[in-house]
């Protein structure tokens, strides 16, 4: 079903530039009922047992009256931010940089580590990934010609990103998931993690309320910084593994099996897509994780995904705000126990409040999600993994 957004003015928040939040104001009409697919622009995947704030509902509707945009469409881990987040919107004649935030490129990446489940210590992993603080702190080199635009490669970032070691739970379908490279036998490496500063610089230079026109020379020099900011996305997440890896005396080339990004802007046949917090349906398996605390989804879209603009969520998104976390589960744990999780997996982050802001808890329920997607007829999913050892900058 595709519910409407029911508001009558409201007051959003898309971006904060340079510590000033832009305040972009939208009248929006009252409605009742479902969505007139020949009036209205603005979709939101849903099937009533997902949970969505209002706010990231407001937020959505707003982005969908920009001018020049299309469709807007919010999946089933849609949350308010800056931007609302797990949305893919569709424009013509006029790009935003802003929609996209400000880590372009961020996405997933799932390697093969190598090693076999049965070599597998968990206990000694731990305390060999406690001695790092930062994955800075693990020297590692440019091997690309290409100058590295970001200043420290192979790092995470804070917030949501992770490298987590993980294990296959259970395979749905045998046949994709050998064609993926899944093997019950190895440990996988998932790491989330984009263009580091390097994104937030491109925001600032090009950032600007009412967008690019696209074809523009500011256009054009905006979408060279963000195709740039995309591979090199893609190297860090590769570097990231292979520092770990090397740390852990493991395989200094870990293979590749699916690499997704959820923050950037593609030029389509019917105009310009912004994804921020979604992933392409049209480029084969996708990894879906949850909270560090639950099982991670790997998915094949479905061949018919036109009513998300061809797009898929990323995760499960955010429930509680961080600013709120620590406040509302800190009677529940303590600083040992909120470093195990309830699959028996441990977290190893040296910053107690992060620790706290990125709990399980403050997450929304990645099987609703996963159960959403299906019911729209969106995807398959292939096998579940299931975390090991979550680490944090």
């Amino acid at each position: 079903m595709f519910f409407l957004m029911r508001t009558a003015c409201c007051r959003v928040f898309l971006y904060p530039f340079l510590g000033k939040m832009t305040e972009v104001w939208a009248e929006l009409s009252a409605y009742e009922g479902e969505f007139d697919l020949e009036k209205e622009n603005c979709i939101l995947i849903s099937s009533g047992k997902n949970w969505m704030e209002q706010a990231a509902k407001d937020q959505l509707l707003a982005v969908s009256r920009l001018p020049g945009v299309v469709k807007a469409v919010g999946l089933p881990d849609l949350h308010p931010g800056r931007i609302p987040v797990g949305t893919a919107v569709l424009s013509r004649g006029v790009l935003y940089p802003h929609l996209l935030g400000n880590d372009i490129g961020c996405g997933m990446s799932l390697f093969d580590t190598g090693v076999k489940k049965k070599k597998f210590k968990q206990e000694k992993w731990v305390s060999r990934l406690e001695a790092v603080r930062e994955l800075e702190d693990i020297p590692f080199s440019n091997p690309y010609e290409e100058e590295c635009p970001i200043r420290d490669l192979g790092t995470l970032g804070g917030g949501n990103h992770f490298a987590e070691f993980q294990c296959v739970e259970r395979i749905y379908d045998q046949e994709a998931a050998g064609s993926l490279g899944l093997c019950a036998d190895r440990i996988l490496l998932l790491v989330h993690c984009g263009s580091r500063g390097y994104g937030q610089e491109i925001l600032s230079r090009f950032w600007v309320p009412e967008g690019l026109a696209d074809g523009s020379e500011q256009a054009e020099a905006y979408m060279a910084e963000h195709d740039r900011a995309l591979r090199w996305a893609v190297r860090n997440r590769r570097a990231a593994a292979q520092k770990l890896l090397a740390w852990l005396g493991g395989a200094s080339e870990p293979e590749l099996l699916m690499d997704s990004c959820h923050n950037y802007l593609e030029r389509t046949k019917d105009g310009l897509l912004h994804r921020k917090g979604s992933v392409s349906a049209s480029k084969g398996a996708v990894v879906i994780p949850g909270s560090r605390g639950s099982l991670t989804y790997v998915c094949i879209p479905r061949e018919d995904t036109a009513v998300s603009l061809n797009s898929l969520s990323h995760g499960a998104g955010r429930k509680w705000a961080r600013s709120i976390c620590k406040s509302r589960i800190d009677q529940k744990y303590d600083r040992d126990s909120i470093r195990c999780t309830g699959l028996k997996s441990r977290v190893v982050c040296h910053d107690t409040n992060l620790l706290f802001a990125e709990a399980p808890e403050a997450y929304k329920n990645v099987e609703q999600v996963i159960g959403v997607l299906q019911e729209y007829g969106l995807i398959d999913i292939t096998a579940t993994l299931r975390p090991l050892i979550t680490f944090k900058g």
